[in-house]
């Protein structure tokens, strides 16, 4: 999936396409992009409305995955929600995992690195989530936990 915002940012920080000078921009400004990830705008808005702040904790995981999935009736929605879920997933194995950290794969695609070196695709995880409610983002972090 394209992350608008991602292209945004690099071209801020001089950056071009997603290849290796992205990769190697990623890894001078962790902070930056970790924060600029963890924005997950329609998510936070949508659980919002639903009483449900994101504080970015595992509890906050079990909370979202226990709320009505009201987003599936909208299509256009669906895929930006999962999205952001991914991308929330990821903020808080990076933020509460030791060792783990955003890594950007070819072609720019955010990916979580965990200390043992294993990635986790948490933007796909997200959108299954999304479309399915399964794997419950509580499960993915709960194995990124135990790895």
């Amino acid at each position: 999936m394209n992350i608008p915002f991602l292209e945004a940012w690099r071209k801020r920080h001089g950056g071009g396409h997603a290849g290796s000078a992205a990769r190697s921009e990623v890894e001078s400004d962790r902070e930056g992009v970790a924060d600029m990830l963890a924005e997950c705008e329609l998510l936070r808005a949508r659980v919002q409305e639903l009483g449900v702040r994101l504080d970015d904790t595992p509890r906050s995981l079990e909370l979202i995955d226990q709320l009505p999935p009201r987003w599936r009736d909208d299509p256009e929605e669906l895929p930006w929600l999962g999205n952001d879920a991914g991308l929330y997933l990821g903020t808080v194995i990076v933020r509460t995992v030791p060792g783990a950290s955003w890594q950007l794969m070819p072609g720019g695609h955010p990916v979580v690195r965990l200390a043992s070196g294993r990635e986790l695709h948490v933007v796909e995880a997200g959108l299954d989530w999304a479309m399915s409610g399964s794997p419950e983002l509580s499960q993915v972090y709960a194995e990124a936990a135990e790895a």
